[in-house]
């Protein structure tokens, strides 16, 4: 089996409303589907991805409120790392973040909930470029 990548990332959140604003509104992301956790059902499982679905733009969330504000620790998502495609993009962002009132250094900033969120550029597959 050839692997290209992960296809999607789940973390948890202590407040699924102020991460569905943050990952909506401030990040643009979709929200492509909102569900109850399949092994906790009194908790929403909350999914983002691109609008075509593509592996590896897929993020998801458990939300439960006891969970409080992030701490890093071993086994948990300390930093999402998102793709762009150039330093225009970059530049872009920098601009977004700054017009949400976000604090941040350059491309690094935190989400709603504490969690590293860094943009990077991403490399381009051959194939991609194509395109």
């Amino acid at each position: 089996m050839e692997l290209h990548g992960i296809h999607h990332i789940t973390a948890v959140t202590g407040n699924a409303s102020l991460n569905v604003a943050f990952y909506t509104q401030v990040l643009g992301m979709r929200l492509t589907k909102k569900t109850v956790n399949q092994d906790d059902v009194s908790a929403y499982h909350l999914f983002y991805g691109d609008e075509l679905g593509h592996p590896g733009t897929d993020l998801t969330f458990f939300d439960w409120p006891d969970a409080g504000h992030h701490r890093q620790g071993i086994g948990t998502v300390s930093t999402i790392s998102l793709g762009v495609t150039g330093p225009d993009a970059l530049n872009w962002w920098v601009k977004r973040l700054d017009d949400f009132h976000i604090t941040h250094q350059g491309i690094q900033s935190s989400g709603e909930d504490g969690r590293k969120i860094v943009i990077l550029v991403k490399e381009l597959s051959c194939t991609q470029r194509v395109r």
